[in-house]
């Protein structure tokens, strides 16, 4: 491992511990993940319902939703990120009546902000990326496997809940199965209304 690599793991530590983003950028992935997951969940099976089975229409659909969730939770967090740390950092400054613009606090909060904003605009897109990988292997549409395909798309995101419920029962201490099955249901429950709304 080079030196320069080295000092860049060494400075991220560094600002991560000053900053205490752990668990700060935990919520961001898995919430943003969550929505990605469900919300492709929610686009592969309102296709299967209304029988189309064009499998590009399918793809840009759902990255098109990611591309809109990424681009919102990266530009969202890092605002919402910004404001929140400049008030802490103004507060410090009155309190210890210094200036810190050119503190390793300031650098620390600056590196945390983007940090947090790229984990909350990749995490949607990759859980979107990954729900609808069964169709990208294939360019063109087609009927026979289209069926294959969906069940496989609705098994992997089904799947990738109930992973991010485990992810929450570790960090949680609870029962990791009954929260990967609670994050599941609520899959579960967007497909049954879905379901619904067809036969009306």
């Amino acid at each position: 491992m080079s030196k320069k690599l080295t000092s860049i793991i060494k400075k991220f530590k560094k600002y991560a511990e000053i900053t205490e983003i752990g668990g700060i950028a935990r919520r961001y992935f898995i919430i943003n993940a969550f929505d990605g997951a469900l919300t492709t969940l929610g686009i592969i099976f309102g296709f299967f319902l209304a029988h189309l089975n064009d499998f590009h229409v399918i793809v840009i659909t759902v990255l098109a939703g990611a591309l809109a969730m990424g681009i919102s939770g990266v530009w969202g967090a890092y605002l919402a990120e910004r404001a929140e740390r400049l008030r802490k950092i103004k507060e410090l400054e009155r309190t210890l009546k210094t200036d810190l613009s050119q503190s390793e606090i300031v650098r620390a909060s600056k590196f945390a902000t983007i940090f947090l904003a790229i984990i909350d605009g990749i995490s949607p897109v990759l859980a979107s990326i990954i729900g609808i990988s069964p169709f990208l292997f294939f360019l063109e549409s087609s009927s026979e496997i289209f069926n294959m395909l969906f069940y496989s798309s609705i098994g992997i995101n089904l799947s990738m809940l109930f992973l991010l419920g485990i992810f929450l029962g570790k960090i949680s201490q609870e029962n990791i199965f009954k929260m990967g099955f609670e994050v599941v249901l609520m899959g579960i429950v967007v497909v049954l209304i879905l379901l619904l709304i067809n036969l009306i």
